[in-house]
């Protein structure tokens, strides 16, 4: 019987000529499959279309917040024809002051003073609606610490606001700044109040502070007088 000798592999390839084909090979530029390319394509289209609509989910509460004017003014005349009439009626004190001395061209100090004392007596208001809106059983606005106690707020800066007699524009400061606290609670922190209420208290709060704010200038611009004097001249 005779012996096969294994014959050598005639497609042997010598180990540096490995080498050399290896390193050319790993310099060439990797090109995928064209099924993987459109695959993961539409991995990123859909994975960018779920980000775009978590992201615009995630930013309508903003945008509800920031456009409060928008969506509310739409409801101001929905409201109850008695609050509509009565809280444009609140604006006539605000706005008479103001007027009352540009028209004279003298600032009276009694009249500036009888106008932040009813924006005094109006943030006490506000702040005891607040109270009344959340004490009720079924109410939208819990009576927790959160509404009752920032109730509170308004009352204390109109109380700030009576104790500055001798000095208008610290008083006057006051009162604008508790109307905006105010206007800040009823809209954005405290949930509950209705869309035609909110609109109204932004037109109120708007007005009764552009009236406070020109009681200050005409108290720079024109002479002071006091009421009493006239009364005195007269009799």
């Amino acid at each position: 019987m005779t012996r096969v000798t294994p014959q050598p592999n005639s497609f042997h390839i010598p180990q540096a000529q490995r080498r050399l084909f290896f390193a050319h090979y790993a310099q060439l530029p990797y090109q995928r499959p064209a099924g993987a390319c459109v695959l993961i394509k539409g991995q990123q289209f859909h994975s960018s279309t779920q980000s775009h609509k978590r992201k615009k989910t995630q930013e309508e509460p903003q945008e509800r917040e920031l456009d409060l004017l928008r969506y509310d003014m739409k409801d101001l005349m929905k409201g109850p024809k008695p609050a509509l009439y009565l809280g444009f009626s609140g604006l006539i004190p605000f706005i008479c002051a103001p007027l009352l001395m540009a028209v004279t061209e003298v600032y009276y100090p009694d009249v500036a003073f009888a106008q932040v004392a009813y924006g005094a007596s109006i943030l006490s208001f506000l702040g005891g609606a607040r109270w009344g809106f959340a004490l009720p059983e079924g109410s939208p606005a819990k009576p927790d610490w959160l509404n009752l106690a920032n109730s509170v707020v308004p009352s204390l800066f109109a109380w700030v606001a009576l104790l500055f007699r001798d000095s208008i524009t610290e008083s006057s400061v006051m009162v604008i700044m508790g109307l905006g606290i105010a206007l800040h609670y009823d809209l954005a922190l405290l949930p509950g109040y209705p869309s035609w209420f909110k609109a109204l208290r932004t037109i109120l709060t708007l007005v009764a502070t552009f009236s406070l704010v020109a009681t200050l200038i005409i108290k720079n611009v024109y002479p002071e007088k006091k009421l009493s004097e006239i009364f005195q001249k007269n009799n």
